[in-house]
């Protein structure tokens, strides 16, 4: 587990602020990337002072920014048969399609804020926007808004962690226990709802 985390914090840092931008692009469009492993090891590095947390933060926005709007305007430009054509290469199917229209219509412009702050939501909360042609300005301000939230977040929380790194490796076998108890109650839950079990 320690090399792994040490792997991860080396990469974020070896990769800079370009590399926090990239990485949290991805993120936010169609790509299955987690900001959890860009934004809390940034955070970290920021405590060693090895990053300026403000920059952090803001090249966390702006490549969340980034993203979002290539969903959006991949939306926009191809349309729902395409998009829905072509989205399996990147696991994204018309269930997915469905839930995040669901979403949309049923919060209003606003769900481009609050699906910012669940996940599998924010990945692909902005195709629907795009589908709906929402006003670009409105549409980045609510991105913007959820987009800050969740990195500053995430960044702080790195932080924190790199205040109470001794603890946290005192710790970190039960940190373990109970993510790989959370993961197994997670794939029973799924073999459960899919019948398998």
């Amino acid at each position: 587990m320690h090399s792994i985390i040490d792997f991860i914090v080396e990469g974020v840092s070896s990769l800079g602020y370009v590399g926090i931008f990239i990485m949290m692009l991805l993120e936010s469009s169609f790509f299955p990337f987690p900001s959890e492993v860009v934004m809390i090891p940034a955070g970290y590095l920021a405590h060693q002072g090895e990053m300026n947390i403000v920059l952090a933060i803001l090249w966390g926005i702006a490549g969340s920014l980034a993203g979002a709007l290539l969903n959006y305007y991949l939306a926009l430009t191809l349309g729902r048969k395409t998009l829905l054509k072509y989205g399996r290469y990147v696991m994204f199917d018309e269930v997915k399609m469905r839930k995040m229209e669901e979403f949309f219509h049923k919060h209003g412009h606003i769900s481009t804020f609050s699906g910012r702050l669940i996940p599998v939501v924010r990945q692909y909360i902005s195709l629907p926007a795009g589908l709906a042609r929402m006003n670009l300005p409105i549409f980045l301000f609510f991105t913007g808004l959820g987009a800050g939230i969740w990195v500053i977040i995430l960044t702080l929380l790195g932080y924190f962690i790199g205040q109470n790194e001794a603890l946290i490796q005192e710790s970190l076998h039960l940190i373990m226990a109970a993510l790989l108890v959370m993961l197994g109650g997670i794939g029973w839950i799924y073999l459960k709802k899919q019948g398998k079990i």
